[in-house]
């Protein structure tokens, strides 16, 4: 090929092409009609014979000088979320084992921290920008010679009215180098039918590498593909490099767009919420980088299909939380969760609400009304009350999270009746109670929404469920503890009933023994609460036990066996509450008190 040789051979050739196109100029003026057509003939097919040849170099110049971009080298960042789909199944799975439900519902989460072509996100740190938006980063493309010759060789083609040739041409290359970059990326050749039929799971996974890519793509093949059309065609023609670019990229862009597309039409579950909104936020921060690269009006389908997208990948997240709320009221399960431990569906719940916390700043531009909520006037039974006039000047995402929590706790009361321990039942809600709180007050973001004024609210119901825990278990237990009804004869000092006061002892024993099995296995995974409920029991038991045990200790040694009915000491009893919640079987019976 010419252009492959010699420059000087390069410019000769150009020269004897601008000759014959000057002579086509000349022949017009002849005199001699005959002599003219013959001379027009000769012109015009020396000019094919050109143009063909030129067009075979325009060709070889750009696919010699054409090969995908080495993405490992680029330095685009992103945003992923710590989530995992597999962590959000429970409303789908009714069936769990006693060992998961004493195990984190939310899994860890997927970074994805294995190396990748793009490795980091929005990068601000590129020398190169694209007119007023820093984060396009044009490349070269082509070398600057190439592009030189392509444009001496354009302009030639052009003004021999040959461009719709060079269009294809250009595009024809163009495309293949593009569709090679996109392999490199990751970005497959798949319809919406195709993308709506993959498990959530794998689309997951082609999320996170999508929002990679699409970054690439929009900010630096698409521009750096827009800047080469420029360099090529400048001074041609106003419209020449737009029409080559949208050769190139059109059908590159749709396919990149159709993805996300297929993601925001698709069927809304909870587990999409993260990913969807990840997806929109990518895309809302490249809004501005494809509105400058698609700036023309042959674009124009371009840029409406992105904003488009972006408003429905919106309305998808506002149908989800809807969605979500529903499913957290009415989330089916009847089996009790054993020993009363915190309830999948709570562990489920606030990681989940935890999690959009973090994605505040887009949600508060997202959830724009209110919660629908039931009322205290609608006599409705299947639906908790809220009022709102309690919660003034609260965003309405604040309002739809306290309404999470709100029909959480209606859910979890519906659940605590499956107990037929009315003591395990009030157990459950503390512990499910306490758990809320502790997540709420673990994320900064989620406390702030929520607000102090509703935290010592919430704090205020697991306290009272730990004072109806301890009524139901412990009042009976104490009462056996009580002067009434040992003594005869109205006499208090000496006329104590030894039968009585037996089987006081022995009452109490059996009520006592039969409250440590049972509630040993228990549990209560928060340590500290555990330690706080331990104490309060001790402060009651051990004092009332202790004054109880000094009243009437002699009347029952004095008898037969008192080993029978003063069965334990103090310190046996202080020992055997450190027993309490831990969630399994005690191993040995309660230590005798030493004789």
């Amino acid at each position: 090929m010419i252009f492959d040789g010699d420059r000087q051979e390069v410019d000769l050739y150009l020269q004897a092409v601008d000759e014959i196109q000057k002579s086509m100029s000349s022949t017009s003026i002849s005199s001699d009609h005959h002599d003219q057509d013959s001379n027009d003939n000769r012109v015009n097919s020396a000019i094919q014979i050109a143009m063909a040849r030129l067009e075979d170099e325009f060709r070889n110049i750009l696919i010699n000088h054409t090969s995908p971009v080495e993405v490992d080298s680029l330095n685009i960042s992103d945003r992923a979320s710590s989530y995992s789909s597999s962590s959000w199944n429970l409303f789908t799975s009714s069936a769990r084992s006693s060992a998961e439900f004493d195990q984190e519902e939310f899994g860890g989460g997927d970074h994805d921290d294995g190396l990748d072509p793009i490795q980091r996100a929005d990068s601000t740190n590129s020398s190169s920008s694209y007119r007023s938006t820093s984060s396009i980063r044009e490349i070269d493309l082509i070398p600057q010679e190439a592009v030189a010759d392509l444009q001496s060789i354009a302009k030639r083609m052009i003004s021999a009215g040959c461009l719709r040739e060079c269009i294809q041409v250009y595009g024809s290359v163009r495309k293949s180098a593009m569709d090679a970059s996109f392999r490199r990326l990751g970005i497959e050749k798949l319809s919406i039918g195709d993308i709506q039929r993959l498990e959530w799971e794998t689309l997951e996974t082609k999320i996170r590498r999508w929002i990679r890519a699409a970054k690439v793509c929009v900010r630096v093949l698409f521009a750096s593909e827009k800047k080469l059309c420029e360099e090529i065609f400048y001074g041609i023609g106003t419209s020449i490099d737009d029409a080559c670019f949208m050769e190139t990229v059109r059908g590159p862009a749709i396919q990149l767009f159709n993805f996300a597309e297929a993601i925001s039409i698709s069927r809304r579950s909870p587990e999409k919420m993260f990913k969807i909104l990840d997806l929109h936020d990518a895309l809302m921060g490249m809004l501005p980088d494809i509105d400058v690269v698609f700036e023309s009006k042959s674009s124009d389908s371009i840029r409406v299909q992105a904003a488009e997208i972006l408003s429905r990948l919106a309305e998808a997240v506002r149908g989800i939380l809807s969605e979500f709320e529903s499913a957290v009221l009415r989330e089916p399960s009847r089996v009790a969760v054993p020993g009363g431990t915190i309830h999948p569906l709570t562990r489920y719940v606030m990681n989940y609400i935890s999690l959009i916390s973090d994605y505040k700043q887009t949600l508060i531009e997202l959830i724009m009304s209110k919660p629908s909520t039931g009322s205290r006037y609608s006599g409705d039974p299947t639906t908790p009350d809220m009022e709102f006039a309690e919660l003034e000047g609260k965003t309405p995402l604040a309002l739809h999270l306290i309404w999470i929590i709100v029909i959480l706790q209606f859910n979890l009361e519906g659940k605590s009746k499956h107990y037929k321990d009315a003591s395990l039942a009030h157990l459950f809600m503390m512990n499910n109670v306490h758990y809320i709180v502790q997540k709420v007050k673990g994320s900064p973001e989620l406390r702030e929404m929520i607000g102090d004024d509703y935290l010592r609210k919430l704090t205020g119901k697991f306290r009272q469920a730990a004072t109806s825990y301890q009524r139901a278990t412990w009042v009976s237990v104490l009462y056996c503890l009580r002067d009434e009804g040992l003594h005869v004869s109205g006499s208090f000092s000496s006329g104590v009933s030894k039968s009585a006061l037996r089987e006081r002892f022995k009452t109490f024993n059996a009520m006592f023994e039969e409250v440590h099995r049972t509630q040993a296995t228990w549990l209560i995974p928060d340590s500290q609460l555990r330690e706080e409920l331990r104490i309060s029991i001790s402060e009651k038991l051990i004092p009332a036990y202790r004054s109880f045990l000094g009243r009437f200790r002699s009347h029952i040694e004095s008898g037969k066996h008192p080993e029978n009915y003063i069965k334990y000491s103090v310190e046996d009893l202080e020992s055997a509450v450190l027993d309490f919640f831990e969630g399994y079987p005690v191993s040995q019976h309660l230590r005798r008190r030493s004789q």
